[in-house]
């Protein structure tokens, strides 16, 4: 069984929804990407049934609150598992090198001590250069450098089971150096801040992001399969779901998702 839990869908605004994050699972465990900004990744954890005992591969994308605070707790709540004696092996984490230092920071601002010692004993922090390549759950995952405007952020692509390509793409838009990994895809997780008849109103550009219809048009020129849109404005959450369907499939011939917070989706 291979699935991917969305545990968040909303942008650093939201409040009526959970920053964007996910998990991939199979049988060997949990593969979390990201945490969103605070400790609601327990509760979202809590609700999809996912226990931290399970989760010993670990994600960050970039450095901004919505998707860094949530990894505070993580650490904090793991590391007093493993004093407890209830957490088996050691927790991996993943980022690129300039985050390292970063996440350090704050851990170490934050956490307490008898907590921080454990990095380096049982959690590890592994900085990740453009190309580099690890195996985790099984998988081989290729990270990647989105050259993005703002915050230092990575992305990755990673061959399924099943032999499906599944491609993370950051919050950002879409760049000709991420053509290799996202190009014909199975899978392509990318933003959409908002629809594109509301751009003027939520104003997607200014932030460095894209509307449904943009992101739809660009999985439809690179031949993508499977477009799953998140990060998005909640504004719309009653509707999010029809509306942003409404006008992203006359753009993408492809099947088009846009998942509520802990929806369940079948990779293989």
């Amino acid at each position: 069984m291979e699935q991917l839990i969305i545990l968040g869908t909303g942008n650093a605004n939201a409040t009526k929804c959970y920053n964007t994050c996910s998990a991939i699972r199979n049988e060997r465990g949990y593969f979390l990407v990201d945490a969103g900004g605070g400790n609601g990744i327990l509760v979202q954890l809590e609700k999809a049934g996912i226990p931290l005992e399970e989760i010993h591969e670990i994600f960050l994308s970039h450095e901004h609150t919505d998707h860094l605070l949530g990894m505070v707790w993580m650490i904090r709540m793991i590391a007093a598992k493993m004093k407890q004696g209830n957490y088996k092996g050691n927790l991996d984490i993943y980022c690129h090198r300039d985050l390292v230092e970063t996440l350090l920071t704050i851990v170490g601002l934050t956490v307490q001590g008898k907590f921080v010692k454990l990095i380096g004993e049982r959690i590890f922090l592994h900085p990740l250069e453009d190309g580099d390549v690890r195996e985790i759950l099984g998988y081989r995952v290729k990270f990647f450098d989105i050259q993005s405007v703002k915050a230092k952020q990575y992305g990755f692509t990673m061959d399924l089971w099943n032999g499906q390509r599944f491609t993370f793409a950051g919050d950002e838009p879409y760049r000709e150096c991420e053509r290799e990994y996202v190009q014909g895809a199975d899978w392509l997780l990318h933003e959409a801040f908002c629809l594109h008849s509301q751009a003027e109103r939520f104003k997607p550009y200014e932030k460095c992001h894209t509307t449904v219809k943009d992101a739809c048009e660009t999985a439809e020129m690179l031949g993508v399969k499977n477009l799953i849109l998140y990060h998005t404005e909640d504004q719309n959450i009653t509707r999010r779901k029809e509306l942003y369907l409404a006008e992203g499939k006359p753009f993408f011939s492809g099947n088009l998702y846009v998942p509520e917070d802990l929806e369940v989706f079948e990779l293989g």
